[in-house]
């Protein structure tokens, strides 16, 4: 005897109604397929956030129609454009993820996709320091005190080369060589994977000198935990670290616009010629070490905050 053919259809298995473990498998998707540590950062915090939004009115469903209305929740806090445009970047990325992981159906996708970013209208100033407050800055703690000698020159490696905190923290003695007769940071590896020379000014490897020579460092990682008895420990700092050692010496020169949120991007700003977002590349175009007509511009700015 034949069996006849069902005529059902299957049912679907995608959703227009996300719950929390949806969307959190959505989200480790979207985090697993990022490679850089600041990127998955920076995703993991703008995601909890609109989970944390969508999750607070029960029966949401997740389609273009609620996006807009994050992107007016967003707009009501009075943020920066460029703020809410990296907000539904992720919200985006997470619709992404949770249709390929076949949570989401592609009709409901492709209106996400849709939803505009914010209108950025004209160029925001930012909070830049001067030359006489970044040298004020990295000459704010004690240099009396081992503590202070480290901060003193993680802060002058930071403004000087425009490093990122995890940058700071990641460095080893090996990437301090000498090229053409200057100090460098050499094959320091970034943001993205990216991998880039730094020069270092003169005065700034004699900060460095002295916190090695302190410290009695002479392998391994540049900057170390100092323990309540004055001595380094430990494998090295973390970046939450970096972050305090910033608020706290704005805060001693009563610097109150470095914001511990964007102290990256304030302190790589300090340099008067050169007024380059954090972790660029402070040659220009790759141009290499040596004195040409790149490096020795950028070497006189980074001298302009020694205050020697």
């Amino acid at each position: 005897m034949k069996q006849k053919p069902s005529s059902r259809r299957r049912r679907s298995n995608t959703k227009s109604i996300l719950r929390l473990p949806d969307l959190e498998h959505a989200k480790a998707a979207v985090l697993n397929s990022l490679t850089s540590a600041d990127a998955q950062r920076g995703y993991r915090h703008a995601i909890d956030e609109f989970v944390d939004w969508y999750c607070s009115e029960p029966r949401l469903a997740f389609n273009r129609a609620v996006v807009l209305r994050y992107r007016s929740h967003l707009e009501s806090r009075q943020l920066a454009p460029g703020t809410i445009n990296l907000r539904l970047g992720a919200v985006r990325r997470l619709a992404y993820e949770a249709a390929d992981c076949g949570l989401l159906s592609a009709d409901l996708t492709a209106g996400i996709r849709r939803v505009k970013g914010a209108k950025k209208l004209g160029v925001r100033l930012g909070n830049w320091l001067t030359a006489e407050q970044g040298q004020a800055l990295w000459q704010a703690p004690n240099a009396q005190r081992l503590k202070g000698r480290r901060d003193r020159a993680l802060l002058a490696l930071r403004l000087a080369c425009g490093l990122r905190r995890h940058e700071a923290v990641t460095l080893i003695l090996d990437h301090l060589q000498q090229r053409e007769e200057h100090w460098a940071i050499v094959d320091l590896m970034g943001k993205g994977g990216h991998v880039r020379t730094v020069p270092v000014p003169d005065w700034v490897r004699s900060e460095l000198e002295e916190w090695l020579a302190a410290a009695g460092i002479d392998r391994g990682k540049l900057f170390r935990r100092v323990n309540k008895v004055g001595r380094a420990c430990g494998g090295g700092m973390t970046v939450k670290a970096v972050w305090h050692i910033v608020k706290e010496s704005a805060k001693r020169i009563g610097c109150g616009q470095v914001s511990a949120a964007r102290s990256a991007a304030d302190l790589c700003s300090a340099l008067p010629c050169f007024g380059r977002r954090v972790g660029t590349d402070p040659i220009p175009f790759g141009a290499r070490l040596g004195s040409n007509h790149l490096t020795i511009p950028w070497l006189q700015a980074a001298d302009s905050i020694s205050g020697q």
